[in-house]
């Protein structure tokens, strides 16, 4: 089960991260969203490593335990797998199959891009406009993951209560929020996006052509760096030192001695991650870069970045511009906001 289409129901977005599940549902009236319900919940260490499931229960029970926080009483949930596990090809197919006759002959094509028997695999496809080859043929996405990682996936959901309607590529969950986050920028200059999400132990780093994903590569640092060097400093237990982070109250030299540095290391990590991309692309100019993920709370990061890059830095928020439905914590919501991306996302497949 792989589902890219577009689903027309209210549906929960739940993005299963390494150290949390994020819950999000939202309510659309005309052009306007609101958000009906929210949670984050803590997993237990090692129950997700790399954007892999490893301990199946342990996530179940996570999100049945962020279903009751959020209140919410929808059932159907968007989830999504880690573009470092599905493959994506665009094919060219003759335009007016039906979708049965291009599922048929997708499933001949697939054989040929996809290194793995296809028994083992969950496939699905897209057609996502006419090819440059001539009117008479179609470009189409298909995506396809091994069986076991998607199944994992929809195992955790439904063990958490739900069921899982949508599985989407996180890539492509980012692309839904970036859409919306654009629609803020004074300027039309919206060709070239680049987003930094920078997790707990990965980064990763995106660059948006017209609203499109055409670079993509992760790299090893987040926000577990900065939990180590707390742990280190002032001798707390990992746990300890998260806390810390989280709440405050650690000694006056925290913010001069550990997190100074953390923010220099973390600017220069996204300068790196965007003189790779420059270094293997055609554009040259990016027009704006979003700060996603935990570590972009931080006060003071985007301007940091900003001024290290030279190019406008703002600190991702979906829900500027969303009601809030009265029981929603304003203040945790726009604390989670940066961390928020992949479950907006997938809240907006239920967008009809």
């Amino acid at each position: 089960m792989f589902s890219l289409k577009k689903k027309s129901a209210p549906i929960l977005g739940i993005d299963i991260s390494a150290t949390a599940i994020k819950l999000l549902e939202l309510s659309r009236s005309g052009s306007k969203y609101r958000v009906e319900s929210y949670a984050v919940e803590t997993l237990p260490p090692n129950s997700v490593s790399e954007k892999t499931i490893n301990d199946i229960e342990q996530v179940g029970e996570a999100v049945a335990r962020a279903v009751k926080k959020s209140g919410t009483r929808t059932k159907q949930a968007a989830v999504s797998v880690a573009g470092s596990s599905v493959i994506t090809k665009v094919i060219s197919m003759p335009s007016g199959l039906s979708d049965d006759e291009m599922e048929s002959q997708i499933q001949i094509e697939a054989d040929q891009y996809i290194p793995f028997p296809l028994e083992e695999v969950a496939m699905d496809f897209e057609v996502i406009g006419e090819s440059n080859e001539g009117a008479e043929r179609v470009d189409v996405l298909l995506a396809a993951s091994r069986t076991e990682i998607v199944d994992n996936v929809v195992a955790a959901i439904e063990l958490g209560g739900l069921t899982a309607k949508v599985v989407d590529i996180e890539a492509f969950a980012i692309e839904n929020t970036i859409d919306l986050i654009a629609k803020d920028f004074s300027d039309s200059s919206t060709d070239a996006i680049a987003v930094a999400d920078v997790g707990s132990a990965i980064t990763t780093f995106s660059v948006l052509e017209n609203m499109k994903t055409v670079y993509s590569r992760e790299e090893t640092f987040g926000g577990a760096q900065l939990t180590e060097d707390i742990q280190r400093r002032y001798g707390l237990s990992y746990e300890e030192a998260g806390l810390a982070k989280r709440q405050g109250g650690l000694p006056d030299n925290y913010e001069p001695e550990v997190l100074e540095p953390f923010k220099e290391n973390m600017a220069s990590q996204i300068g790196r991650a965007l003189q790779f991309f420059y270094a293997s692309s055609q554009i040259s100019d990016i027009d704006h870069l979003i700060l996603a993920g935990g570590c972009a709370s931080i006060p003071g990061i985007a301007e940091l970045v900003e001024s290290k890059l030279n190019v406008h830095t703002v600190v991702a928020n979906p829900f500027a511009n969303m009601a809030l439905a009265s029981k929603i914590p304003t203040q945790n919501l726009t604390n989670d906001a940066p961390a928020m991306m992949i479950a907006c996302g997938l809240a907006l497949r239920g967008d009809g």
